[in-house]
């Protein structure tokens, strides 16, 4: 990988070769020795001789690469020829390893189908970056992305909406634009998708949206709907009241698509979601509530909070652990349950408080669908106003977690959500250079940040995304100016 990616700008093809310390050579190496610096870290020296990386393990050395290639000129991520440049490095030691183990970016591909080229694009700038973790949200009541074999309807069906709506939700008049959309991702490209990321050393957790944001799902298969009426797959945006019928039926067929997920995604976590779970239909079904009667729950809250434990046994059984937005915690939490704290960070406490695992993605700092700034030209977005600098001044964990409660804190994430984004350029426009800020959030220590000094290396590093062809909001635009 490090050959191919010098390779284009330098004209230089390198060879790899099994040869120890030899003068003219980069060295990449594991180190058993070296466990101090745990899964990630490495050591780095530049020396006129030699260029070597030394780690533990196999992603500490991909790191090292990833800070060799931003050592050399801008230029090495060119993808033709440049002449005229000096490749030299700086003669250093650098040892470094990083504050978080779950550096991650969530990407919504249901409200706005991405391609599958894209997303081993968005891949590639998250390990350039040394995020580990891809969030893929694969289903929603906009559309279902994901092929499960036992039941095709859920993308012959929910994969496709026929309109989307025009225009900003919260404005008026609405229209739509009567054009079909969707697409999905057939069971080859996703293992596609997960082994090209876990050769960049990059985890993929998928998301199985529950019990609500059901819409496609009941589209596809009404019997698991409260009403099981037909329904469309939904050409709006927001939250609507069409959730999941908590019965027996529906937790099974839920668990069969579990069970096809894990087989595609080896990563330890799978997500299930639990967001935004409008209740009315619950409240209003005789079914529901006499099934409510029947397991002893004395409200919705405990009846989501009992659906979700379903699928915590589950997947435990499967040797998997469940993560779901913080309304998991709401009527109970399952035992071996992980938050992802969204609604600021207090369900995140609330779960270190109760030995929860915890993931930090709250929208005050890591919702990169939200405005860059307030300038009336930007490119559409949610809403909310989410600057440069709040998304670098993040701090993880809360002042309220005693020193052994923090260790709950698996690191933090952003959240791209695109309803408002239709094409991967918008995506990469609302995400860099914000994810870039967060990822030194959750890379560096936290006494060593320091927004200046970032802004002033930031301007450096736009010169590479340019050369990457990413579509990035230049730093001036950033800063509001």
């Amino acid at each position: 990988m490090l050959a191919g990616w010098l390779a284009p700008a330098t004209g230089y093809r390198l060879k790899p070769k099994a040869q120890e310390d030899a003068d003219n050579t980069i060295s990449l190496k594991l180190d058993a020795s070296l466990a101090r610096l745990g899964n990630e870290g490495y050591l780095l020296d530049v020396k006129p001789q030699r260029v070597t990386i030394r780690a533990p393990h196999e992603a500490g050395v991909f790191y090292g690469v990833q800070t060799l290639r931003q050592l050399l000129p801008p230029a090495i991520f060119s993808a033709s020829v440049k002449t005229g440049v000096v490749w030299d490095l700086p003669a250093v030691h650098i040892e470094d390893q990083p504050r978080f183990g779950w550096r991650g970016a969530m990407l919504d591909v249901c409200r706005h189908f991405m391609p599958k080229e894209f997303v081993l694009e968005f891949i590639d700038l998250l390990a350039l970056h040394k995020l580990n973790t891809f969030h893929w949200h694969l289903t929603d009541d906009q559309g279902w992305r994901i092929e499960i074999k036992k039941y095709p309807r859920l993308t012959q069906v929910g994969g496709w909406r026929k309109e989307t709506r025009l225009g900003h939700e919260r404005k008026n008049p609405h229209g739509f634009d009567k054009q079909r959309h969707g697409g999905f991702y057939t069971q080859r490209e996703i293992r596609e998708v997960v082994e090209y990321a876990r050769q960049r050393h990059i985890t993929v957790v998928p998301e199985i949206e529950m019990p609500g944001h059901a819409q496609a799902a009941i589209a596809a298969y009404p019997e698991l709907g409260v009403k099981g009426e037909p329904l469309e797959v939904w050409t709006r945006w927001g939250i609507n009241a069409n959730i999941f019928n908590p019965n027996e039926k529906t937790i099974l067929f839920m668990q069969d698509v579990l069970g096809e997920v894990i087989k595609l995604f080896p990563g330890t976590f799978i997500h299930v979601g639990g967001d935004e779970a409008i209740k009315d239909q619950w409240k209003a079904s005789p079914q529901v509530q006499a099934r409510m009667k029947e397991l002893g729950l004395k409200d919705e809250h405990e009846m989501q909070s009992y659906f979700i434990s379903r699928m915590d046994k589950f997947l435990t059984s499967k040797g998997r652990r469940l993560i779901g937005w913080d309304e998991i915690l709401e009527g109970g939490l399952a035992p071996g349950a992980t938050v992802m704290s969204w609604r600021g960070v207090k369900g995140g406490i609330t779960a270190a408080k109760s030995g929860h695992d915890v993931v930090m993605a709250p929208t005050t700092h890591t919702y990169l669908d939200y405005y860059q700034s307030l300038d009336p030209g930007e490119l559409p977005a949610i809403g909310g106003h989410l600057p440069l600098e709040t998304v670098y001044g993040f701090e993880p964990i809360p002042e309220e977690l005693t020193a052994d409660e923090s260790r709950r804190v698996l690191g933090a994430q952003a959240q791209i959500w695109t309803e408002y984004l239709p094409t991967p350029g918008h995506v990469e426009y609302m995400a860099f250079p914000r994810l870039i800020a967060l990822s030194e959030v959750t890379w560096s220590p936290k006494e060593r940040k320091n927004y200046p000094e970032f802004l002033t290396r930031l301007g450096v590093h736009e010169e590479r995304l340019q050369l990457l062809n990413v579509n990035f909001r230049p730093t001036k635009k950033a800063e509001g100016k």
